[in-house]
C-alpha cells in the first residue's frame, strides 16, 4: 500500500514524499525549504569546514575541491590560495595579503610565485573565477 510506496521512494533516493490530494500551499512550502537547503549561503571562511561558491565546493578538513561534481587535486599552496580568495568573493586581495596569509612572514618567495600559483589554479578551476586587478592583486568572482 501507501507505506510500500513511501519506503520504495526513500530507498530510491527521495528525501520527501507528497500524498494525494496535493495541497498547493504545502507543496510550495516544501519546495522553498528544499531550495533553502540546496542554495545555502557560503559559510564563513574561518569557522566552517566547507565553502560553496557557485560551481565550486571546498572541504577544508579533507583538502578537497569539487567543481561541477568533479573532484580536483590541488597542491597545498594552491588549495590555501583558493581558500583565501573564495573566503570573500569580490574582495581584491593584494599580493602582500596573499603572501602573508598563504606563505606566512617567515618564508621568502619570489615575485612570480603568486603568478605561477594563480595560473595553475586557473588551469584547474577555470579562468572565469579568478580576476587579476592590475597593479593591486586578485579576486574571486562568483
Amino acid at each position: 500500500g501507501e507505506d510500500y510506496s513511501q519506503i520504495a521512494g526513500f530507498e530510491a533516493g527521495g528525501d520527501d514524499y507528497v500524498t494525494k490530494p496535493i495541497k498547493p500551499k504545502v507543496l510550495i512550502s516544501r519546495i522553498k525549504a528544499l531550495l533553502k537547503r540546496s542554495h545555502a549561503p557560503a559559510p564563513d571562511y574561518k569557522e566552517k569546514k566547507g565553502s560553496i561558491s557557485g560551481e565550486i565546493y571546498m572541504d577544508r578538513d579533507r583538502f578537497i575541491v569539487v567543481k561541477k561534481g568533479k573532484e580536483l587535486e590541488l597542491p597545498k599552496k594552491e588549495f590555501e590560495l583558493l581558500n583565501l580568495l573564495i573566503s570573500k568573493p569580490g574582495k581584491v586581495f593584494t599580493r602582500e595579503e596573499i603572501f602573508h596569509t598563504v606563505w606566512g612572514d617567515k618564508i621568502i618567495v619570489g615575485d612570480r610565485t603568486i603568478d605561477v600559483h594563480i595560473r595553475k589554479l586557473r588551469e584547474k578551476i577555470g579562468d572565469e573565477f579568478i580576476q587579476t586587478v592590475k597593479g593591486v592583486g586578485y579576486k574571486f568572482i562568483n
